[in-house]
């Protein structure tokens, strides 16, 4: 195989990697996130570190990186980083770490697939997507839609039996004494994280629009924080007020933050609006099951937290409804190639007719022109003669 070739694979390949590698980085923002709520730390507060650390690290590689393909900042550009700020910094990360609280790590890395179906259907209202439900694509879609709302609800009203993936009696012990009582709430959890689902696939659906007029991924990744960072602070002021909450060490109150904010919150962002550009919003989402495996374990492994039946079972028909979605998606990107190429053919066929009529045209009247002009050369010369 030619440098050539191996170029192109790459190239092709390229939205794939970096999804599945963003998948093993997301899957730490659960654990991290489980286990600051954990130790108590409000949340509010938590996502205000977490979004400040996040541009204190983006802010100097956007700078030097993108400071001479940079574009202008407009007004409606910057109305849409704020309410991107909104939706995921504030909106999406503060009902989804409530959500968390009530529940597990795994059960909301779980009920988060269901973005992708959410994403779709938002994608379809403002005409991002077209539906035609004539074509087995359309109908995958559909049907995947409908079978990831399902496998969420039957997570939501259905626990079943536990278990443990690693048992030890530490573990045991940590999941009685910490996520037993936050089991009894899985109804509102799953409410919760569902509301979350919700904020974070209309941020996919106006980033993908963002991005498309600020085409500068790690510029606008950092503007997203900075925008999160302040609106969030609104939000934990008011919530928050004891000045000892606020305080910082070298513990989970550093590393949490730290981590979810720099890969969770920068890299993420950068990441998917590079996928965004290359394959649009639903596809961004289509790897989320490789992060519930990813969680499922470590959840079991680091925080010692349960596998419930009802779980499992939710979340195999989540992934089956998802990857319905994304095998109907796929279609769109094989087909419209070639309508389009065939539409270019015929435009190019129209525009060599419409020459060629044009051609014809000038050529019959400059014949129509040089023949009047004999006429009248020949007639001034019959009167002459007279």
């Amino acid at each position: 195989m030619s440098v050539k070739n191996i170029g192109q694979v790459l190239t092709a390949a390229k939205p794939y990697l970096l999804m599945i590698g963003l998948q093993f980085g997301m899957a730490g923002n659960y654990i991290f996130g489980k286990d600051v709520l954990n130790h108590g730390m409000n949340r509010f507060v938590f996502i205000v570190y977490r979004n400040a650390m996040a541009t204190i690290v983006l802010a100097p590689f956007a700078f030097f990186i993108e400071r001479k393909s940079r574009p202008k900042m407009t007004l409606a550009v910057f109305l849409q980083i704020m309410v991107l700020g909104f939706l995921e910094p504030v909106f999406n990360q503060s009902f989804t770490y409530l959500g968390m609280k009530y529940t597990s790590a795994s059960f909301t890395s779980t009920i988060v697939n269901t973005v992708p179906s959410i994403t779709f259907l938002l994608a379809v209202i403002v005409r991002l997507e077209h539906l035609k439900l004539k074509e087995v694509r359309s109908v995958a879609k559909v049907i995947g839609t409908l079978v990831t709302f399902g496998g969420a609800l039957l997570m939501a009203i259905y626990k079943g039996p536990a278990f443990n993936l690693f048992h030890s009696g530490s573990t045991t012990h940590h999941e009685n004494g910490s996520t037993s009582h936050n089991n009894n709430h899985q109804m509102s959890g799953a409410i919760y994280i569902l509301m979350g689902c919700m904020a974070l696939s209309c941020f996919y659906i106006l980033q993908s629009v963002t991005v498309k007029r600020y085409p500068a991924e790690l510029s606008l990744a950092t503007l997203i924080c900075l925008a999160g960072t302040v609106e969030t602070s609104a939000v934990a002021l008011v919530a928050e007020r004891h000045s000892p909450a606020w305080a910082l060490g070298w513990d989970y109150r550093l590393y949490a933050p730290l981590y979810t904010g720099v890969v969770s919150s920068g890299i993420a962002y950068y990441v998917q609006g590079l996928v965004l550009k290359l394959r649009g919003p639903v596809f961004a989402t289509a790897f989320n099951p490789l992060c519930m495996i990813i969680v499922a374990a470590l959840g079991s492994l680091i925080l010692g937290e349960q596998l419930h039946l009802g779980s499992i079972i939710g979340g195999i028909i989540i992934a089956l409804g998802l990857y319905s979605v994304v095998w109907g998606k796929a279609k769109d990107y094989s087909e419209p190639k070639l309508a389009s190429a065939d539409a270019e053919d015929r435009k190019s066929q129209q525009i060599t007719a419409t020459v060629d009529s044009k051609i014809d045209i000038s050529s019959e009247n400059l014949e129509k022109q040089t023949s009047s002009e004999h006429n009248k050369m020949g007639e001034e010369r019959e009167m002459c003669v007279v």
